[in-house]
Order: C-alpha cells, then sequence, then structure tokens
C-alpha cells in the first residue's frame, strides 16, 4: 500500500510532512505502512502507526 492508495481510499489528504493532530497531540506524518500512516508525535523521537481516520484531523 502507499499514501497514493490511502489518500483514494480513505478520502483523506495525508502527504508526507503533513501536519496532524493524532489523537490529540499535534505531528507530522512520517511515510506509511500498509493501510497506517508513520507519524511522530512533537513530544517523540520515533515515528508511530496510526489509522488515517480514526481520530486524526489533517492540518
Amino acid at each position: 500500500m502507499s499514501m497514493e492508495y490511502i489518500r483514494m481510499y480513505y478520502k483523506v489528504p495525508a502527504k508526507r510532512g503533513q501536519k496532524v493532530v493524532a489523537n490529540g497531540k499535534l505531528g507530522l506524518i512520517t511515510g506509511s505502512r500498509g493501510v497506517y500512516l508513520r507519524i511522530r508525535l512533537e513530544d517523540q523521537k520515533r515515528s508511530s502507526l496510526y489509522h488515517p481516520t480514526w481520530e486524526m484531523s489533517y492540518l
């Protein structure tokens, strides 16, 4: 799966480097893995996996 697939299937504007609010915390999309987004939250050193629509706001 790719970011393009995630954008088309879930109808979200996800792109690498984009700012998001995931579970109420500000973060940055660093990539994807399968149908999940890799997001590095502001207070974290590493990226974690998040579903593209679950508690997600795109800025």
